[in-house]
């Protein structure tokens, strides 16, 4: 390895960090941050997001696209996403209609069986926080799509601030030089702030694949249980920067 002929030392070894909130069956792209990056941290201690991703994404049936949302108890104020609760008793059947939607609109997917019981599992059991929940879906697909990167914990970081010194001090709190930001971030990231503080900020450059599809025309950026199950869950950048696809 060359040295730095300015200072004769070594090169500092690039870490890249990146993030994002723990959604509810993310989509692709939320993996494919993950794929990049040294150490990925879940942000559990931001507000929740009514009318967000965080407790509801889209799957493909036979007839639209839909929304599978899971149901949160409302206290009138503001709340953090690690303490949003799920209303099971107001609800008490959303598992099954989530499961039952998964079932009838997948079962003829060519890799329905190789990811099918993970998804039974889940919604055969009743889960208090959307967080535990959430969380719970990203390890397992995170284990069929092999990703192996740490995960670490916003809340665990004692950081403080909001928006771009949030990120700032997360970046710094794990020691990253690098970080790789979604393209939401190009509207409050403050570019000579991390510079000043010799942090790089990249921006992720994600081409959605092309794949077969079931129940008609393509449909992109659904969660990421529709690429599972038509793809078998294959994941590698290409040079284009597009995920590869069997």
């Amino acid at each position: 390895m060359l040295k730095d002929a300015s200072t004769n030392q070594l090169p500092k070894k690039k870490l890249v960090a990146s993030g994002h909130q723990p959604n509810y069956l993310p989509w692709l792209g939320f993996f494919d941050k993950m794929l990049q990056c040294d150490v990925f941290t879940i942000e559990d201690n931001v507000q929740f997001e009514m009318q967000g991703f965080q407790n509801r994404n889209r799957v493909k049936t036979s007839d639209q696209v839909k929304w599978l949302t899971v149901p949160i108890e409302h206290f009138g104020k503001p709340m953090l996403l690690s303490e949003v609760m799920i209303a099971n008793k107001a609800e008490k059947e959303w598992p099954k209609r989530h499961w039952l939607t998964l079932k009838h609109n997948y079962c003829k997917a060519p890799y329905w069986k190789k990811f099918g019981d993970f998804f039974e599992q889940i919604y055969s059991q009743e889960w208090t926080t959307l967080i535990d929940l959430n969380m719970h879906i990203i390890k397992g697909i995170m284990q069929f799509l092999s990703i192996q990167k740490p995960l670490i914990m916003s809340s665990t970081l004692n950081i403080s601030g909001k928006g771009s010194e949030r990120v700032l001090a997360e970046c710094k709190a794990l020691g990253a030089n690098v970080l790789l930001s979604g393209i939401g971030g190009r509207s409050y990231l403050n570019l000579e702030r991390f510079k000043d503080e010799g942090i790089e900020v990249v921006f992720q450059d994600f081409h959605y694949p092309l794949y077969s599809q079931l129940h008609g025309s393509f449909v992109p950026n659904l969660s990421v249980v529709d690429y599972l199950f038509c793809t078998g869950g294959k994941m590698w950048r290409k040079a284009n920067g597009t995920i590869g696809v069997d």
